[in-house]
């Protein structure tokens, strides 16, 4: 059995880039819109949800505070479309992700903390665990495929669990 601490690394565009975007204003340009009224940071992130007729919804989930350190014992992926998680309440959150693979790679698996005014949005296919929250009742406007429980046309998502690795995440404020 493998056994691997993460710790979080700080969330850069940069460090992120393979597992998909920042969504941020932090060094991007804006546009005046609304007669001055108002500042517009375009493009922040692709939305991909388009296969086989796909469309583009929006969410808000309410997260509770996860315990740490936290047992790694299960990677997702939505191997059809993207995913992006914006937080409302201004506070950091936790993610741990692989590159998009058939399985996930152990050896790849990263962790990153967003310093609450960054969002991610995961390209599809990315591992990742579900959303990890330090506090609880944080708020997180979700982006991704409208979910369609009676449809056959595309797997939404695949559920890897992790059973020789003894993975944890150590976290604390």
């Amino acid at each position: 059995m493998n056994n691997l601490i993460l710790t979080p690394e700080i969330l850069t565009a940069e460090n992120f880039s393979q597992f998909g975007q920042i969504i941020s204003r932090e060094q991007k340009d804006f546009l005046t819109i609304n007669n001055g009224y108002a500042k517009k940071y375009p493009d922040l992130a692709t939305i991909d949800t388009q296969e086989d007729g796909g469309t583009t919804t929006v969410h808000i989930y309410v997260a509770k505070k996860r315990q740490f350190p936290l047992h790694i014992n299960m990677l997702e992926k939505h191997p059809f479309f993207s995913q992006a998680f914006i937080p409302k309440d201004n506070q950091p959150f936790l993610v741990v992700v692989a590159p998009a693979s058939d399985e996930p790679n152990i050896k790849d698996i990263r962790a990153f903390i967003s310093n609450g005014e960054q969002g991610v949005n995961y390209s599809r296919g990315v591992w990742h665990f579900p959303l990890i929250s330090v506090k609880d009742d944080i708020q997180f406007i979700v982006i991704d495929r409208k979910y369609v429980i009676d449809s056959d046309d595309i797997e939404q998502c695949i559920v890897h669990p992790i059973e020789d690795s003894n993975i944890k995440l150590e976290f604390s404020l």
